[in-house]
């Protein structure tokens, strides 16, 4: 799915597409490889991004462990968006785990539209809904599902995760530990 595609996918009026030219001239392509930093933690995110093709992690430093606490993946938009919005340093980093071909945005020009683009307006309105109900769910299942209930949810849910992340940072994201990500790996096919 191509940018364009995507923002007709989430927008879904065809009575704001004609907006969308204005949206899609204000992105630019931008490619990051592999453990290459999109955002790094005491610094403020330039970009909000669609992702083309590949993985970003958000992760934060506990000590001396890194945490993951998100996964974005190919065909979804992702940024830090505190710091982006308030033009404040980023608590974390977006890295790339796999080589990443973005589109992305400035921060005026994704404020502009906010203002200016009824299209771009509602786009950011569901795509931030949407993103709500992902974090509720994910917090409710940290809660009520064993881990090998959480591992089984994502294989059905994301198998190409599976094939494409390390195992220590899908264990982080689900919150298991890495030891008890490979028993569960061997009993659940």
């Amino acid at each position: 799915m191509n940018l364009e595609e995507y923002l007709k996918h989430i927008i879904n009026d065809s009575n704001l597409y004609r907006a969308l030219p204005e949206v899609l001239n204000s992105f630019e392509k931008k490619s990051i490889r592999k453990n290459e930093l999109f955002v790094a933690s005491g610094t403020i995110c330039e970009y909000f991004c669609y992702i083309e093709n590949g993985v970003l992690q958000h992760s934060i430093q506990v000590g001396l462990e890194e945490k993951t606490t998100y996964l974005a993946l190919k065909n979804s938009c992702t940024v830090a968006l505190k710091s982006f919005l308030n033009q404040t340093v980023s608590r974390k980093n977006v890295k790339a785990l796999t080589d990443c071909s973005l589109w992305v945005i400035s921060v005026d020009k994704f404020k502009y539209l906010l203002e200016n683009n009824t299209a771009f307006f509602m786009f950011y309105h569901k795509l931030i809904e949407n993103q709500i109900f992902r974090i509720d769910d994910y917090r409710i299942d940290l809660l009520t599902l064993s881990p090998e209930e959480r591992y089984q949810k994502l294989l059905k849910n994301d198998p190409q995760l599976l094939q494409r992340i390390p195992l220590h940072y899908l264990a982080s994201f689900l919150g298991i530990s890495t030891r008890h990500m490979s028993r569960i790996r061997k009993n659940v096919k």
